[in-house]
């Protein structure tokens, strides 16, 4: 009998630290969860995106962090492509004028390699910010 309550109260030891350890995973995730919201407001989407893919790693069994992760990587995502094409059609409209006033055909023709690169990559941006979007409006 004695034998008996003995492994009773192990099981329930072990069952009960078993949700502790649930619980603390689930409140360091959400620790992880608040520093990506202030990652996004501060403007740091790399950070974000970066801090998402370690939580996913680190707990795999924080399921409502987990839920929480994937709006807030879509988010980060989408601030991102919208910062990037930002600053690729400012640095389009910089070449450009730069191209008129290079002083050799040299030059010019670099900064033209230049400006075609700089569009590919804002085209990018742009199109990656469209998929997010029309995810987002399940299109």
């Amino acid at each position: 009998m004695k034998q008996l309550f003995n492994i009773l109260a192990v099981a329930i030891v072990v069952t009960t630290l078993a949700a502790c350890a649930k619980n603390t995973d689930e409140q360091r995730a959400q620790q992880m969860i608040d520093a990506i919201e202030q990652s996004l407001e501060q403007g740091d989407y790399r950070a974000a995106l970066d801090s998402i893919v370690i939580l996913r790693d680190r707990f795999p069994k924080a399921v409502d962090a987990r839920k929480r992760a994937i709006t807030l990587w879509d988010d980060a995502s989408l601030m991102q492509a919208e910062a990037d094409a930002a600053r690729l059609d400012s640095l389009v409209n910089a070449t450009l004028d730069s191209i008129e006033k290079a002083p050799t055909l040299l030059e010019q023709n670099k900064l033209r390699n230049r400006r075609d690169s700089l569009r590919a990559r804002y085209d990018a941006a742009v199109g990656l910010a469209k998929i997010i979007r029309d995810k987002r409006n399940g299109k």
